[in-house]
C-alpha cells in the first residue's frame, strides 16, 4: 500500500505542477503529451464551457481550506474526488464522493502556521481532471 500511496501523491504532485505553470497544458494546439489531461481555469482546453461547474472554489478562514465544485451529482454524472496539496506536494487529504452526494463539498486543516501555496483538485467521471490554487 506504502508503493501505491508514493506513486499516487507523485503523480498528484506532478499533475499539480503542471497544471498551475506557466506551460499551457490544456491547449488542443499544444504538443505536449500530458495536452488534455489536466484542466485549469486559465487552461480549460476542450471543456471551456465547463470551468464553472468543474474548477473547484477553494475558500480560507484560519488554516481550515475548504473545496467545493459547483457541479450537479447523479448516478450518471458527478464529482468523483476533491483533493488538498500543499505547495511542496504533501496531500493534505482528500474526500471520494459518490453519484448520490448532494453536492461536492470537502473540508481540511492546513498544519498550524502554513504559508504558500495550496493545490485544489476536483475529479469529475465525465469531464476529468481539474486544478485550482490559492496562496494563504
Amino acid at each position: 500500500m506504502t508503493d501505491r500511496r508514493t506513486f499516487l501523491k507523485g503523480g498528484l504532485v506532478a499533475a499539480s505542477t503542471l497544471a498551475v505553470s506557466s506551460v499551457n497544458i490544456a491547449s488542443a494546439s499544444s504538443a505536449k503529451p500530458y495536452t488534455n489531461v489536466v484542466y485549469t481555469g486559465s487552461n480549460p482546453g476542450k471543456w471551456d464551457k465547463k470551468v464553472g461547474s468543474h474548477l473547484p472554489s477553494i475558500t480560507v478562514e484560519g488554516n481550515k481550506v475548504t473545496l467545493f465544485t459547483k457541479h450537479g451529482m447523479s448516478e450518471q454524472h458527478f464529482i468523483v474526488r476533491h483533493t488538498l496539496v500543499l505547495g511542496d506536494g504533501t496531500v493534505i487529504g482528500a474526500k471520494v464522493f459518490s453519484g448520490t452526494d448532494k453536492e461536492a463539498r470537502s473540508s481540511f486543516e492546513l498544519p498550524a502556521g502554513y504559508k504558500g501555496k495550496v493545490y485544489a483538485t476536483s475529479f469529475c467521471n465525465l469531464h476529468d481532471f481539474w486544478v485550482n490554487e490559492t496562496t494563504v
